[in-house]
């Protein structure tokens, strides 16, 4: 297995988290009128494929400076959950038992198949984790990846009203101090284990963009 890709493009006009400012990138310097290219971006830390630290949502939490280099490399086990509806909760049932979870992985790798919908609405009504699953998750001590924006439901107009409050399959996970990757490209190729390199900015900040790449386990 080479080394593949797991990274959204980083560009103007990305889907970004509804409310978020979206991505923008301008020219500081040209080669017509400086010599050399600089562009300026503007990005929150939560653009394309990144990764959540446990500021993010906890007052006391963690940022990505204070964790090693090492936190964000991953032996990976990657779960199928095809078929699933627009905005579906996944529960523990549907993931591995916690003796399966803990045999050699440090991170779950959640494909709903929802990348296909990236560039359209439809994929802001991706399948959840519910509270019970991201805690599943959590007591495994396992970092989670995901093929969608977010572990939790995501605000639009076709929110369900059983749907659980704010973000708590975020605060399960980052409460354990545990990272979530959210955004990936998760191609049919990928093996059920890898290796799962997801390096952020180091960076005082609640999570940043990442280029996240399997590589044989």
């Amino acid at each position: 297995m080479n080394p593949v890709d797991l990274t959204r493009r980083v560009e103007p006009g990305m889907p970004v988290y509804p409310g978020d400012p979206g991505v923008d990138a301008e020219a500081s310097a040209t080669m017509d009128a400086d010599g050399y290219r600089v562009t300026r971006l503007s990005l929150t830390t939560h653009a394309g494929t990144h990764v959540d630290a446990p500021a993010h949502t906890e007052p006391d939490g963690a940022t990505l400076d204070e964790s090693d280099v090492g936190d964000f490399r991953f032996h990976a086990r990657l779960v199928d959950l095809p078929g699933l509806d627009d905005r579906e909760p996944i529960t523990p049932a549907m993931l591995p038992d916690a003796a399966d979870l803990a045999a050699e992985t440090d991170a779950l790798v959640v494909r709903t198949g929802w990348g296909d919908h990236w560039g359209d609405e439809r994929y802001f009504d991706h399948p959840y984790l519910t509270p019970a699953a991201a805690r599943h998750v959590a007591d495994a001590g396992l970092a989670l990846g995901l093929d969608t924006i977010n572990p939790d439901p995501t605000p639009t107009e076709r929110a369900h009203d059983d749907e659980p409050a704010g973000v708590p399959a975020h605060r399960e996970l980052l409460g354990a101090g545990v990272s979530i990757v959210e955004n990936l490209v998760l191609p049919a190729a990928l093996p059920e284990r890898f290796v799962l390199r997801a390096y952020p900015l180091r960076v005082d900040a609640d999570g940043a963009p990442v280029r996240a790449v399997a590589e044989p386990s």
